[in-house]
């Protein structure tokens, strides 16, 4: 449908509870979280005091929480890391080193930005936890389902087979469809992304696919 989660969700509910839905995001490994390992997430939502009451339920010593008006922004980096993650895996994958992932992570969250501005988000949303919080995490760690994706995928390993062994689900392979679609109905450029969506659904090369990326048209760092 293209839509995010809580605009699924608030069109199922009556007019009153519109807005007020609320979403916990940010680099938050569950096996950390219940080990009480000091964790840090945001609470979303339009109105302030929805996102605060959540906050104030779920904080803990070793866990806290921060709000953030921007949930446009939260659920679009949550999401959309995944994508940028499956590419981290395949960078593993392919054995290369650690300047081709720092690269891959800044030019991923360039991409996320620019089709979070084209979707109403905030700019500082990406520099936040649910942004380059979340992405760093899951791409450095071997925890990662979608990570493990990438990884395999750069091995040689086909998606089929990368899949039918695994027993939770890797949501960044069918994000990187919606993502596809959500660039091209924003006009917005996310070539990594592209690269993803062809080495996942085309039976591209993952060595190709860092070359066409590699040798893209020169331009400035930031447009």
């Amino acid at each position: 449908t293209l839509k995010r989660i809580a605009y699924g969700i608030e069109d199922t509910l009556p007019d009153a509870f519109q807005g007020i839905t609320v979403v916990l995001s940010g680099p938050s490994f569950a096996h950390e979280v219940v080990r009480k390992i000091p964790t840090t997430v945001v609470s979303a939502c339009h109105f302030e005091s929805a996102a605060e009451a959540v906050q104030k339920v779920f904080s803990t010593p070793s866990f806290r929480v921060y709000t953030n008006p921007d949930i446009i922004g939260v659920e679009l980096g949550g999401a959309v890391k995944n994508v940028v993650v499956i590419a981290s895996g395949i960078c593993d994958g392919l054995n290369l080193g650690e300047n081709t992932k720092a690269a891959l992570i800044t030019r991923g969250l360039a991409e996320i930005k620019r089709l979070g501005l084209k979707m109403g988000a905030m700019e500082d949303t990406f520099s936040g936890l649910s942004g380059i919080g979340d992405l760093i995490t899951t791409a450095f760690s071997r925890h990662s389902r979608n990570r493990y994706v990438g990884e395999e995928l750069g091995k040689g390993r086909s998606l089929d087979e990368i899949l039918s062994t695994m027993v939770m689900v890797a949501e960044g392979v069918r994000t990187t469809e919606s993502v596809t679609q959500l660039a091209e109905k924003y006009n917005v450029a996310m070539p990594i992304t592209n690269e993803v969506y062809n080495i996942l659904f085309n039976e591209k090369e993952p060595k190709q696919g860092v070359y066409d990326l590699m040798m893209r048209k020169l331009k400035r760092e930031n447009w």
